[in-house]
């Protein structure tokens, strides 16, 4: 595991911060950065070898997240692509369906992307618009899904679609669409966002799209809410590894920069104040990090409940957006320049309180527990 996330803490270092204004001009990061990671064996980490994947556990894909919050990037989106998507497939597909999809996301020459929101729908999922008839051997899509990641280079797409738009939940399915040569496919703009500016997070629409009965997810109808309910307690893992690890980063960021820079005869650490502020950031961080490390042993086992889950993504992406808005306060005027890794921090993790399921529905979700 200490190899793996060696390994991933070079490549990031070499592929991604390196080139950090690139991606964030463009607002995505190139394929050929895929490639390279999947020969390193940094995609798909969990999967069966026989698929394709790296044959770890999901710790081994944790270990690679983690690396990617260590370099503060937030532009490649492996997180959804391995953590996410992959785990659909493997969990939910036909033998079939893994044999065809799998191998190539291992090697990164297939990106993944799921599309779930909608202009009119984020978090109530049951509210979704889009569509998938029935025809022959055929599903027929219509709908738009927006803040889709990787959209705008997804070969292989995972459609949040209702195929009973009359049976609720139960009308939910999930069917893979894949983008190369797909009439009424279409990818709509790159989003401009607030921070997390290198990530390709775009709008997709679906009008009279194609999609053979094959491409059923698992090959039933009406699974689809279920099967993102299981999944989304391992996504909000995911959420809650980066905000650690990212806070992490943010305290050792703001430790150094305070006992380096001197304001009236001192360095700024040996005011009282940024002592005191420094260790409360430093004790809730530490406490993050137990609590995380708490879920992904449970995870390990198959007992992180999505309660739990729900808990541990709410909290710990609040206090994220704390400690680091904290440390902003104690890099003063250049604690708001871009050039500081600080200031980035800072705009990148708000979304983090939003995605995932807001974390007004994470509260929502925790309160029938108690």
């Amino acid at each position: 595991m200490v190899a793996l996330g060696e390994l991933a803490d070079g490549f990031f270092e070499r592929e991604l911060t390196e080139h950090r204004q690139r991606w964030e001009q463009q607002h995505y990061v190139d394929r050929d950065v895929w490639i390279k990671a999947g020969a390193l064996g940094l995609l798909c980490c969990s999967i069966p070898e026989e698929y394709g994947g790296g044959g770890g556990t999901f710790a081994h894909d944790l270990a690679v997240v983690e690396a990617q919050a260590r370099a503060l990037d937030t532009g490649f989106g492996n997180s959804v692509h391995s953590g996410i998507v992959a785990h659909y497939i493997l969990a939910y597909g036909t033998e079939d369906q893994r044999r065809r999809w799998l191998p190539g996301m291992a090697t990164g020459h297939t990106i993944a992307a799921v599309a779930m929101t909608e202009p009119g729908a984020g978090s109530d999922l049951k509210n979704i618009k889009t569509t998938a008839v029935r025809d022959g051997d055929h599903y027929v899509i219509n709908g738009a899904k927006t803040f889709i990641s990787n959209g705008s280079q997804a070969d292989l797409v995972v459609v949040v679609a209702k195929t009973d738009p009359t049976g609720g939940a139960k009308g939910i399915s999930l069917l893979v669409v894949e983008t190369t040569d797909c009439p009424g496919f279409t990818r709509g703009r790159i989003l401009d966002k607030v921070g997390q500016h290198g990530a390709d997070t775009s709008e997709l629409s679906f009008q009279n799209v194609r999609v053979p009965v094959a491409n059923l997810l698992g090959g039933v109808e009406g699974r689809g809410f279920g099967q993102l309910m299981t999944q989304l307690a391992q996504e909000r893992l995911l959420i809650g590894v980066t905000a650690v690890t990212t806070m992490e980063a943010a305290v050792s960021e703001t430790v150094q920069y305070t006992k380096s820079r001197n304001a009236f005869g001192q360095s700024i650490f040996d005011f009282q104040n940024t002592k005191f502020t420094l260790a409360e950031c430093h004790t809730v961080t530490s406490a993050a990090r137990v609590f995380i490390d708490s879920c992904i042993e449970r995870h390990l086992r198959g007992h992180l409940d999505a309660t739990t889950a729900a808990m541990a993504k709410w909290w710990l992406t609040e206090q994220q957006c704390q400690v680091i808005d904290r440390c902003v306060q104690l890099f003063g005027g250049y604690g708001y320049m871009r050039e500081y890794p600080i200031a980035r921090m800072y705009a990148d993790a708000r979304v983090q309180k939003i995605y995932g399921g807001s974390n007004e529905v994470m509260k929502d979700l925790v309160a029938p527990s108690l």
